[in-house]
């Protein structure tokens, strides 16, 4: 069972549309990327820990949409302040954002007002609530989603999407937590023995799935919503789900229950699982694609790992298709449209941590884009616009939650001190 476990951690992969002009609507309102100035107006000594929080946590979101020339306030400013529009016009500013928050009890309480220089106008004005003052950047990035639709950018939903990952915490032992992108949020949400692979649910994110080592795996679904923790099922071997239907009501699992790692269709309410891999050998971490018609997953059958697909009614319905043709170790990958994101293993040492780096193949061209240089790059995840991929990047006994913003060549990286990340879903 250990020596599955351990092949799994190696493998596992996700789900891609079109690519899309993302400076179009931007360059047809301005003829360029805008430029804003964010200001912070929290001149209360006793509110200005919030409002600087959310000031600059405001600022890295403007500046990883790749929508903005982002220029930062060095003041607090009065809400009183007139604005003389003429002067930001000729130091060519096209917005200003002033924000400030007040703690109210245990919450928060964030404003957000954005002048249109060009028109002279207030152009939004919005409050933004929490009942936790902790979750202060989730309200700076529904500004930053705000501020990016007033100027019908491509969509950047994504920046107030949850991540969910498993980190260890000793030998045997994990914990679950939820975090916003950049890490600044976190939760703990699952401790006390090795809980693992956790995937949402559904697309609301109010609950998700992981696996628990008892006697044996066990499959649980976690609801935040209710804190119920329910067990799903239990195999011998390993048991991994790996990707949820549009629906909510299938699951993609990976279990060996006779040793032998396959990928099952679960139907969650009638509980009966499908085996859809025969393969003598490691086949793991399916993924729907092409509107949930196939499967992806990865799989040993060339001898190395690589990334494979097959009707969803299973291997035997028709033939099983090699979807990469580069690499000869490519352990994890994620499709979004005709494009899969892929982690390749490319040196091969007994003695020392190998590097393994992201890849973006085209499954219509014999386009291939490399997306990072060096290091263990791992568990690629697309958004659902396919323009940002987010991934986990390992160095020494720590680890990171990676960013890349595919149109505009940007990669962040948030590391997570003293801490390795076993798997992560967003």
């Amino acid at each position: 069972m250990r020596k599955i476990c351990l092949i799994l951690f190696c493998f596992v992969g996700l789900s891609f549309g079109e690519q899309i002009d993302a400076t179009l609507e931007v360059v047809k309102k301005f003829g360029n990327i805008p430029k804003i100035l964010v200001q912070h107006t929290g001149k209360d000594y006793s509110q200005r820990e919030f409002s600087q929080r959310i000031f600059k946590m405001l600022i890295a979101d403007l500046k990883v949409t790749g929508h903005f020339a982002t220029e930062e306030g060095q003041a607090a400013v009065s809400n009183a302040t007139i604005l003389n529009f003429d002067d930001y016009r000729k130091s060519k500013i096209d917005l200003i954002a002033r924000v400030n928050a007040e703690k109210i009890n245990d919450g928060l309480s964030a404003k957000l007002q954005l002048y249109d220089a060009n028109s002279g106008l207030l152009a939004l004005s919005k409050e933004y609530k929490s009942q936790k003052s902790e979750s202060y950047p989730f309200l700076a990035h529904k500004m930053a989603i705000d501020i990016n639709n007033y100027i019908k950018a491509p969509n950047v939903d994504w920046l107030e999407r949850m991540v969910i990952l498993a980190y260890y915490t000793k030998p045997g032992e994990s914990e679950i937590l939820m975090s916003d992108y950049t890490l600044s949020y976190r939760q703990r949400v699952i401790s006390g023995g090795l809980n693992i692979f956790p995937k949402w649910a559904n697309e609301e994110q109010s609950a998700f799935y992981y696996t628990k080592y008892l006697d044996k795996p066990a499959l649980f679904k976690y609801d935040l919503t209710t804190g119920q923790d329910q067990k799903i099922l239990e195999s011998e071997g390993m048991l991994v789900a790996s990707d949820v239907s549009s629906d909510g009501k299938r699951l993609l699992l990976t279990m060996a229950p006779n040793e032998q790692a396959d990928i099952f269709l679960y139907d969650i309410p009638t509980a009966h699982s499908k085996r859809l891999t025969k393969y003598s050998g490691i086949d793991v971490s399916g993924n729907f694609i092409e509107n949930e018609s196939r499967i992806m997953f990865i799989s040993d059958r060339l001898g190395y790992p690589n990334v494979f697909a097959i009707p969803i009614e299973g291997e035997t319905s028709g033939k099983v298709e090699q979807m990469v043709f580069h690499g000869r170790n490519n352990n994890a990958a994620n499709a979004h449209g005709d494009y899969i994101v892929y982690s390749s293993r490319e040196t091969s040492d007994a003695f020392e941590r190998n590097t393994f780096n992201l890849y973006l193949v085209s499954t219509k061209s014999d386009f291939i884009r490399r997306l990072s240089a060096n290091g263990v790059n791992q568990l690629p995840r697309f958004s659902k616009d396919g323009e940002t991929i987010m991934y986990i990047k390992h160095e020494s006994k720590e680890s990171a939650l990676g960013v890349i913003r595919l149109n505009y060549n940007k990669t962040l990286l948030f590391p997570l001190k003293d801490v390795v990340i076993q798997s992560m879903d967003w």
